[in-house]
């Protein structure tokens, strides 16, 4: 078991003012286990949450209820909270769901695509690139992150942005134990699809980003546990 307590040093991100303090202790607590901080399994103790994020214990509490209520956190009657440990099958729905929002995006993209938003990805994969051969992880997932959001975006439909922003960190969530070992490939794919994009081929972009998302998929499944 787990304890809250040796959260890697610059874990923490700082409570942003503004809104409710249990809105900004969840927002907070989520990020942490989004990006494994918190790993699957640990064991959330509140006075300890409390005392990272200097904060007392109420808004904690009322955090974690809400991230139970969500699939984030598991509350165990006479043990306490702990982060919710995905099983195998939790994670092969939620990224072929991935799969089917992504590919479309990308097909729509390819059909809007203007000549500043192949400007900007390029620019986001550089990055990415970047952090891989510095092997920094969280700089990759962000990247990734940023890259894909932006695909979303040059699609230009509402209802499926909406759509993948509610798996949105779930995805993170999933990427982030395997973004090392998809490395360098991953990058290459995303060059693949914004040579696509940028040739305004809709299903040559389609079948890049199926490729892509399925890859992600299939590797999560094989990884190291």
């Amino acid at each position: 078991m787990l304890p809250t307590t040796g959260l890697p040093q610059g874990a923490v991100p700082k409570l942003e003012r503004p809104g409710p303090l249990r809105d900004r202790v969840y927002e907070a607590l989520l990020e942490l286990i989004t990006t494994r901080a918190l790993q699957p399994g640990q064991h959330l103790v509140e006075s300890e949450l409390a005392g990272h994020l200097g904060v007392s214990r109420q808004p904690v509490r009322e955090a974690l209820q809400r991230l139970s209520t969500e699939g984030w956190v598991d509350l165990r009657p006479a043990q306490g909270a702990f982060v919710h440990e995905p099983t195998e099958d939790e994670a092969d729905q939620l990224l072929t769901v991935r799969t089917l929002l992504e590919t479309e995006a990308a097909r729509l993209a390819a059909a809007h695509v203007h000549a500043e938003a192949i400007t900007e990805l390029e620019k986001l994969c550089a990055e990415g690139e970047r952090a891989v051969a510095a092997d920094d992880v969280d700089g990759a997932v962000a990247m990734n992150a940023r890259l894909h959001a932006k695909v979303m975006e040059l699609a230009g439909n509402a209802v499926l942005a909406e759509l993948a922003a509610q798996v949105d960190r779930r995805v993170r969530w999933y990427y982030t134990p395997v973004a090392r070992q998809r490395g360098r490939q991953s990058w290459t794919e995303h060059r693949e699809l914004i040579a696509a994009i940028g040739e305004g081929d809709e299903q040559r972009a389609t079948a890049v980003m199926r490729a892509h998302t399925e890859h992600t998929r299939k590797i999560y499944h094989e990884r190291e546990k």
